[in-house]
C-alpha cells in the first residue's frame, strides 16, 4: 500500500484527495495536518466524513515522516520549501497549489508576486496534465498538478492546435466555475446573497490562469500562444464550462477536426468526446475524473468552438493528483478513480 499523507487537508481540495482516497485499493491515508484545525479531527470539521475518516490533524513534519507521497493542498507561496523537505528526504510530492506550474521565474513573479524558492528543485519539477504530458511525470518525484480552468480550457482545444487546424491567434477562453474554485476561507465574493441568482465574470484578462493555459498550448503547438481568458462565477458549488473560440485555418473542414479530436483522445479513458448535436455539460461529470468535449462549428464565421466540462474539485484539482501519483507508482491511470457521475 502506498502510504499517503495531506498537507492542508481541511480546504477543499484536501477533503476531497480524502474523499477520492478512502476508496483507492492501494493506497492509504498515513497522515494529514490543518495549519487552522490542528489536533482536531477531520470529522469535526466536515461531519459527513464521520466514522469514515476520524484522523486528526498533525503537523507537516509529522505527515512527511510517515507518508510515502505528500500531497500539498496549500495557497501559492506556501508549497516550495516543503517540496524541498519532501525531496531531500526521498519522498514524492504533488503540489496542488500554483508554486512549480509555470516554467519562467518571470512569469511567477508577475502574476503571482513570488520567486523561485530553488531554481534546481523547479528544474526537477514536471507539469502534471497527464493526457498530454505522462511520459514525462512517470518515475517522477515532483509534480505539479495544473488547476482547473488551466486543465479545462487546453483539453477543450489541445488536438486542433497540436495539429495546426486552427490559427493560433485569436483563441479566447470563455470560461465559467463553481465557487468551490474561491477555496473554502469566506469572502465577500462568494458570500451567498452576493453570489446567489447571479452571474459575472471576474479578473477579465488579468487572472493568474493565463500564463499557465498559454504555456501549455505553446509547448503542444511548438508556437507562442497568446489567449484572451475570461472566467465566471456561476452560483453553483462545482464544475467547470470551458467554451473556447478559434478560427479554422483555410481549407479545413470541421469533419477533418472531428476526426482529429477522436484519434487524438481514442486512448484517454477521462476524456469523454460527445457525439455531434450533444453539449458539454458540468452535471454530466460532477464527482468524477471526466472531461466532457463537445465540438460545434460557426460556418457562418468559420469558427472552432470547443467545449469542456469537468469537476473543478476532482479533474480540476484532486483527482487529477490522484491520476498523477498512480503514474508516478506504476498503477494504473485509473485507479481509485472509476467514479460514475450522478445521472441527476
Amino acid at each position: 500500500m502506498i502510504k499517503v499523507g495531506i498537507v492542508g487537508a481541511t480546504g477543499y481540495a484536501g477533503a476531497e484527495l480524502v474523499r477520492l482516497l478512502t476508496s483507492h485499493p492501494q493506497a492509504e491515508i498515513s497522515a494529514i495536518s490543518s495549519v487552522s484545525f490542528q489536533g482536531q479531527k477531520l470529522s469535526e470539521v466536515y461531519p459527513a466524513y464521520l466514522g469514515i475518516n476520524d484522523m486528526e490533524c498533525e503537523t507537516q513534519e509529522d505527515v512527511v515522516e510517515k507518508s510515502d507521497v505528500i500531497f500539498a493542498a496549500l495557497p501559492h507561496g506556501l508549497s516550495q520549501e516543503l517540496a524541498e523537505k519532501c525531496i531531500s528526504a526521498g519522498k514524492a510530492f504533488i503540489d496542488l497549489g500554483a508554486d512549480f506550474r509555470l516554467e519562467s521565474e518571470d512569469e511567477y513573479t508577475e502574476w503571482y508576486g513570488g520567486t523561485f524558492f530553488d531554481k534546481n528543485l523547479h528544474e526537477q519539477s514536471v507539469y502534471g496534465l497527464p493526457e498530454f504530458f505522462r511520459d514525462n511525470i512517470n518515475g517522477k518525484k515532483l509534480i505539479a498538478n495544473p488547476g482547473c480552468y488551466t486543465t479545462c480550457s487546453p483539453l477543450a482545444i489541445a488536438p486542433a492546435v497540436k495539429l495546426g487546424l486552427v490559427e493560433l491567434k485569436g483563441i479566447i477562453c470563455d470560461c465559467k466555475s463553481g465557487v468551490t474554485g474561491a477555496g473554502r476561507k469566506p469572502n465577500q465574493g462568494s458570500h451567498f446573497p452576493e453570489l446567489n441568482e447571479g452571474f459575472h465574470a471576474y479578473k477579465v484578462a488579468s487572472h493568474r490562469h493565463t500564463p499557465e493555459i498559454e504555456q501549455t498550448l505553446s509547448k503542444l503547438s511548438g508556437e507562442k500562444v497568446t489567449i484572451t481568458f475570461v472566467p465566471h462565477l456561476l452560483p453553483v458549488n462545482r464544475g467547470i464550462l470551458a467554451t473556447v473560440y478559434a478560427d479554422i485555418k483555410q481549407g479545413v473542414t470541421f469533419e477533418e477536426i472531428r476526426k482529429a479530436y477522436e484519434e487524438f483522445y481514442k486512448d484517454e479513458y477521462f476524456v469523454r468526446l460527445l457525439p455531434n448535436g450533444m453539449n458539454a455539460d458540468i452535471h454530466n461529470v460532477k464527482y468524477s475524473n471526466f472531461c466532457d468535449i463537445s465540438l460545434h462549428h460557426d460556418s457562418r464565421a468559420n469558427k472552432l468552438i470547443a467545449c469542456a466540462a469537468i469537476d473543478n474539485m476532482v479533474k480540476g484539482a484532486a483527482g487529477q493528483a490522484i491520476q498523477n501519483m498512480n503514474i508516478i507508482f506504476g498503477l494504473d491511470e485509473k485507479t481509485g478513480l472509476e467514479i460514475m457521475p450522478p445521472a441527476f
